[in-house]
C-alpha cells in the first residue's frame, strides 16, 4: 500500500543458536533468517513426496472460493479429504475435483490428535515426514508448544492476526510474502479480537479504514529454506506466492502460568490480559449509567490514565538496528 510507510524486515545470515538468542532475540523485532539448516525437507518436500509419504490419512483443511480468506465472515468451508489428494489438489491452481469450483484455493493447518486438547505436532500426526525436519535449537526444549504443519494453494492470502507466543515460520518450499504490523499500530488495525479487520492491505478501502494509513508495513519475502521469527503480538499477513509447504514452531516465553491451559491452539490471550479485557468490559458497563457527555468526559480519562500506567517507550528507529 503506497500510503504506508514501507520497511524492510531485517535479514541474518547463517545464524545458530547464540547468535540468536545474542543479536535478535532480545530486539523483539521479525528478522529473516536464511541458511540455517531445516533438515532434507527442503530438498525432499516435492509434491509427490509429500503424498507418499503422508499417505491416505484424513486431514482437515480450509476451502474457499476465493484466494484472500476471511477468518471474521467466514468465506470458506472446512472439508475432509486423505492428505495425498489434498496435496494434489493445493498444488493445483485448476481442479477437476473440487468442492465448489474449479479455481478454489485449500489450506492445511495441522490439528492435535484431539483437537480440543492436543497442540498439533508435526512428530506426531505425520512422523515420517517429521524425520526429514530439523526444529532450529533456538529455545529449550520445556518452552516447545507446538509445530503446525502449513500448506497453501499458490495465491492464497491468509487474515491479518497476532498470536500470543514467540514463533519462527519455517518456509520450506515455496516462495512467501509476509507482512506484518508492530504491536504499537494495533490501534490502526480495526481489530476484532486477535483480527484485524482489514482484508485487503495492498489496496485498502481508506474510505472505511482510514487510519489503517498510519500503520507501519514491515514487508519480506521468504524463499525456500528461509526462516521468520516473529515475536508475540506482531501482526502478521501471508501470501503464498507459489504452492509452499510451512511449518510453525510455537515456544512459550512467558512463565507457563501465563498462558490459557485449555488453549491447544495457542492463540487466547495470556491469563491476566483476558482478565483486565473483561474488567474493562464491566467498567464500560458501569459508565453507561451516566448521561453520554460524562461517558465521554470520563472516557477519556480512563484512556489517559491507562496511557501513563501502561503505555510503553516508542520502539527504536528501523535505521539504529544492526544486522549480521
Amino acid at each position: 500500500m503506497d500510503c504506508q510507510e514501507k520497511l524492510e524486515v531485517p535479514v541474518y545470515t547463517d545464524v545458530d543458536r547464540e547468535t540468536f538468542l545474542r543479536d535478535i532475540y532480545p530486539l523483539r523485532r521479525p528478522a529473516v533468517l536464511k541458511r540455517v539448516p531445516l533438515g532434507p525437507c527442503v530438498r525432499a518436500w516435492t509434491v509427490s513426496y509429500l503424498a507418499q509419504k503422508g499417505g491416505d490419512r484424513e486431514v482437515k483443511v480450509h476451502v474457499s472460493p476465493e484466494p484472500r480468506m476471511d477468518f471474521l465472515h467466514k468465506n470458506f468451508v472446512y472439508r475432509t479429504l486423505p492428505f495425498d489428494k489434498f496435496i494434489q489438489r493445493a498444488a493445483e491452481a485448476k481442479h477437476s475435483d473440487f468442492f465448489i469450483s474449479e479455481d478454489e484455493s485449500y489450506y492445511l493447518r495441522s490439528l492435535g490428535e484431539d483437537v480440543r486438547k492436543e497442540p498439533a505436532d508435526l512428530r506426531k500426526q505425520f512422523p515420517e515426514l517429521a524425520e526429514d525436519f530439523d526444529i532450529p535449537q533456538f529455545f529449550e526444549p520445556e518452552q516447545f508448544f507446538s509445530s503446525v504443519f502449513r500448506i497453501s494453494s499458490p495465491g492464497l492470502q491468509l487474515w491479518t492476526h497476532y498470536d500470543v507466543m514467540d514463533n519462527l515460520l519455517a518456509q520450506v518450499t515455496g516462495r512467501k510474502r509476509v507482512v506484518l504490523y508492530s504491536p504499537k499500530d494495533a490501534l490502526y488495525l480495526y481489530l476484532t479480537g486477535d483480527k484485524s479487520e482489514v482484508l485487503d492491505i495492498d489496496t485498502t478501502d481508506l474510505q472505511h479504514y482510514p487510519e489503517f494509513v498510519k500503520a507501519s508495513r514491515y514487508e519480506c519475502i521468504l524463499e525456500p529454506g528461509d526462516l521468520l521469527f516473529i515475536p508475540a503480538l506482531w501482526f502478521h499477513n501471508t501470501l503464498a506466492l507459489q504452492f509452499g509447504v510451512g511449518v510453525n514452531m510455537f515456544w512459550r516465553h512467558l512463565p507457563p502460568e501465563s498462558y490459557d491451559k485449555k488453549d491447544p491452539y495457542g492463540n487466547k490471550d495470556p491469563v491476566a490480559a483476558s482478565r483486565a479485557l473483561q474488567s474493562l468490559e464491566r467498567t464500560l458497563g458501569i459508565l453507561e449509567e451516566l448521561p453520554p457527555d460524562y461517558q465521554d468526559f470520563y472516557a477519556r480519562r480512563m484512556v489517559l490514565r491507562i496511557q501513563s500506567r501502561a503505555y510503553q517507550t516508542m520502539e527504536a528507529s528501523p535505521g539504529n538496528l544492526d544486522t549480521a
